[in-house]
């Protein structure tokens, strides 16, 4: 959440942050609420000062021998009153929580202005697009005759679900594990095995609840237990309710997991194949970092994911997102977007987020500093490094052969056990 300090302080200046994302914040409404709040404060201060000092005078009446009766029927009296104060004051506090943990983050100074994805800007292009001699297909037309199966996914789970049969699966496995040893090998990241489904404290403490639970999958019943959208919630909770040690940072995480999505506004978006779909695997990336080191690190972290499609030798690009593109807990985001031969345009396959100390004050991940030897919020930064579906369909569409064959990427055959080429089969 935003620093509740700045937004008391100067909330024009949040204001006009938060209008660069096409957010309004009522600063009337704002200062309303946290003066009830001191309001409150100021009561229920004044009444537990009170009944303390009725307390005293009970003890010492008793130490004199006198009557105590209406002293101690004043101390109940301010109790039941300081009761009533409390509860005010709980409500007023979770009404103004409530309303700061739908605020989304401040945006970075560098962040581009511009209400759309048509504002992003575009940093830097890699590799060089293959020159086909017969025309490329899309990775479904590509993929069906080497064991992508949407059909059968269709019958027992609906749309935006697929199956892998085959070489098809073992090239997927094969990307997820290439990136997890270049990741731990070479990028120094600790690899970690997460929880699937969480509770929804660790979800708000990521930013996804309260304001995005429509996109969420929960379970039934008296759990309250969501299945992950991506493994930063799993990672970046690893430090909740934590004080770190200065010498502990930076911390770096990176999972390999699925991701599950209801996809919810994307209705008629994307239906063909596997670009977006309500399950997919991820290799995500987590640093938990010093606040003066955070944007060196979100440099770094998007290094990592470009490092992926260049030994993949797969084209791509780097944006930088402008305001209203970027998500709501991130303070400044790259994507990464893949060419896709078969659409003639890049398609994204990663974004990486500084989230400052946004996620930080929710989950109160702190560390010490040892300039004050105060805690204080770390920053914490994620990104995909990469969605496996999403190389899957670009190795297909970019390595394909005009006999249906697939070519396997160089840095993959060692993962493939000495294949070379996927082979049309018949399923």
């Amino acid at each position: 959440m935003i620093d509740p300090k700045l937004l008391r302080s100067d909330p024009a200046a949040v204001a006009q942050n938060l209008a660069r994302r096409g957010v309004v914040l009522d600063v009337v409404a704002m200062k309303a609420l946290e003066e009830r709040r001191k309001h409150a404060q100021i009561e229920s201060d004044r009444l537990r000062a009170a009944r303390n000092a009725a307390a005293k005078k009970v003890g010492m009446a008793k130490a004199a021998g006198q009557d105590t009766a209406e002293f101690i029927a004043e101390g109940d009296a301010l109790a039941g009153a300081l009761g009533r104060a409390d509860e005010e004051m709980a409500a007023v506090q979770g009404e103004l929580d409530q309303w700061q943990l739908e605020l989304p983050n401040l945006l970075h100074e560098s962040v581009p202005d511009g209400r759309d994805p048509s504002a992003n800007v575009e940093l830097r292009r890699w590799g060089a697009l293959r020159a086909f001699d017969f025309k490329p297909q899309d990775h479904v037309q590509v993929g069906e005759r080497l064991g992508l199966d949407f059909e059968s996914a269709a019958r027992m789970s609906g749309a935006r679900f697929v199956v892998m049969r085959g070489e098809i699966a073992h090239l997927h496995r094969a990307l997820a594990q290439f990136m997890l040893d270049l990741h731990t090998r070479t990028h120094g990241y600790t690899e970690a095995y997460v929880p699937y489904l969480v509770a929804r404290a660790a979800l708000i403490g990521t930013g996804q609840l309260p304001k995005f639970e429509a996109d969420l999958f929960a379970l039934k019943g008296e759990s309250s237990l969501f299945l992950i959208p991506t493994a930063e919630v799993s990672l970046t909770n690893l430090v909740r309710e934590q004080i770190l040690p200065a010498e502990r940072l930076p911390l770096k995480f990176v999972a390999h997991t699925p991701s599950f999505r209801s996809e919810a506004g994307s209705h008629g978006k994307d239906t063909r194949g596997m670009i977006r779909q309500h399950q997919f695997d991820k290799v995500e990336l987590v640093q938990i970092v010093r606040p003066a080191e955070s944007y060196g690190s979100l440099e770094e972290l998007t290094a990592h994911a470009e490092e992926v499609l260049q030994k993949l030798a797969l084209p791509y690009r780097v944006i930088a997102l402008c305001a209203g593109d970027v998500g709501a807990t991130s303070s400044k985001t790259y994507d990464l977007e893949v060419w896709l031969p078969s659409q003639g345009h890049y398609r994204e396959i990663s974004s990486c987020s500084n989230c400052e100390a946004y996620q930080a004050r929710r989950l109160q991940a702190r560390w010490r500093n040892p300039d004050t030897g105060k805690p204080e919020p770390v920053h914490t930064l994620n990104g995909s490094g990469v969605a496996v579906g999403r190389a899957l369909v670009a190795v297909l569409e970019n390595y394909q052969n005009a006999d249906g064959s697939v070519t396997v990427p160089q840095v993959l055959k060692p993962y493939m056990g000495g294949v070379e080429q996927l082979q049309p089969a018949s399923w």
